[in-house]
């Protein structure tokens, strides 16, 4: 009896730590800093995760000043800056980049040049959607402006402007002239006054060997059509701003590919090292008799726990941007700092499509990923390190 007693419980206690170890296998994430930021959002069927990201910046960085929490309004810098872009559009003949992309600082340009309000006062849902489907706004808005280059009457109309604005505010509603916000009436610039954001003190930081070090540069990028500047750092002192900066309280709005398949769907963003299952031992045999989809399956397999990464250099990151595998892909936020169960850190980053994953809208980005795959980010110049402003002169 006391035999198979004590066979039991060892039975019992074999099969509790086997349950805990298949629990435990993927990841288990500790926040180490953690910001405030206002809830997640979902930019559904349209291409403007530059606003949703640049605005949750706005609103996280509102939430470090001691604000209340807002809610701004997206689709008010969306239709100013396709507005502006349509301009800038004709004005080149064509000759720029026109779509539904855009970046960081046109959040920036339409707070300083044209103001904010909140989303209750303009959702830009005036097509019978409940969410932003943009396929055909987006659609009529280039074959617009495509038939104005053409020029078929000889000499541009005085009213294309007009009629172009007509389909953003179709679709968009019209930018409010004034509007009353708990109990006071504003226009857009007085709210964004009261607001108390400086759109002057943020600044892009980006890194690339093809450019200077230390001095600012247009970042070739299809969606920078306004031609902002980023500062142009080192790799490690890039990411020295980075940690510095949410380790002092400032969230980032965050620019980088996330095509790759390190960038999974459930909320991880890792660079996995490929070549170790390619040369693991034995396994090497085996891995190379299995065709292109068991492939993808052992290495969605690795990455589904904290696995090896790429060591990550100057080099192989423009590599990366110079053969177009590093793309303009996504804007989003990042808010913290967590460790998985090996002590490995990540960056928390708030994205904008929706809670339905598995950190209900999170991810978390390795620091091999973000070092990889950054392409450019924004931050308050006060979250800089005090040495490296210097050297790029930020004062």
């Amino acid at each position: 009896m006391k035999r198979f007693l004590a066979a039991s419980l060892l039975l019992a206690f074999a099969l509790s730590a086997g349950a805990q170890d298949t629990k435990e296998e993927g990841y288990v994430f500790t926040p180490v800093k953690e910001l405030k930021i206002t809830p997640v959002k979902n930019q559904n069927r349209s291409g403007t995760c530059w606003s949703y990201s640049g605005q949750g910046f706005l609103e996280s960085e509102l939430l470090r000043m001691g604000k209340p929490e807002y809610d701004l309004s997206e689709m008010f810098v969306v239709s100013h800056s396709y507005k502006d872009k349509a301009d800038k559009y004709v004005r080149l003949h064509g000759k720029t980049n026109f779509a539904g992309g855009g970046s960081f600082y046109d959040v920036l340009y339409v707070l300083k040049h044209y103001g904010a309000v909140p989303e209750t006062v303009m959702a830009g849902l005036n097509y019978d959607e409940d969410m932003n489907v943009h396929g055909e706004l987006d659609a009529f808005t280039k074959a617009y402006v495509d038939a104005v280059i053409r020029n078929p009457n000889g000499k541009l109309s005085p009213v294309w402007k007009k009629g172009f604005n007509g389909i953003v505010d179709a679709y968009l509603g019209e930018v409010p002239e004034t509007f009353t916000y708990n109990g006071k009436e504003y226009t857009p610039k007085s709210f964004a006054q009261d607001l108390g954001l400086n759109a002057d003190d943020y600044v892009s930081i980006t890194s690339y060997t093809h450019q200077p070090f230390y001095e600012p540069f247009v970042l070739e990028i299809e969606d920078n059509w306004r031609g902002a500047s980023s500062y142009n750092v080192p790799l490690d002192e890039m990411m020295e701003i980075m940690h510095n900066a949410v380790n002092n309280g400032y969230t980032i709005a965050w620019g980088a590919d996330v095509s790759e398949k390190g960038f999974t769907r459930d909320g991880i963003a890792v660079v996995p090292d490929i070549k170790v299952l390619e040369t693991s031992g034995s396994d090497q045999d085996r891995w190379i008799g299995l065709s292109t989809k068991e492939k993808e399956d052992e290495i969605k397999k690795m990455i589904s726990k904290p696995c090896q990464e790429l060591t990550i250099t100057q080099e192989m990151r423009q590599k990366g941007y110079d053969n177009y595998q590093t793309t303009d892909d996504h804007g989003m936020v990042i808010y913290g700092i967590a460790k998985d169960q090996t002590g490995k850190e990540y960056f928390m980053v708030k994205n904008s499509w929706g809670t339905n994953n598995k950190y209900k809208g999170t991810w978390y980005a390795s620091d091999a990923y973000v070092a990889y795959k950054t392409m450019n980010f924004v931050v308050h110049k006060n979250a800089i390190p005090k040495a490296i402003a210097k050297k790029l002169g930020i004062k």
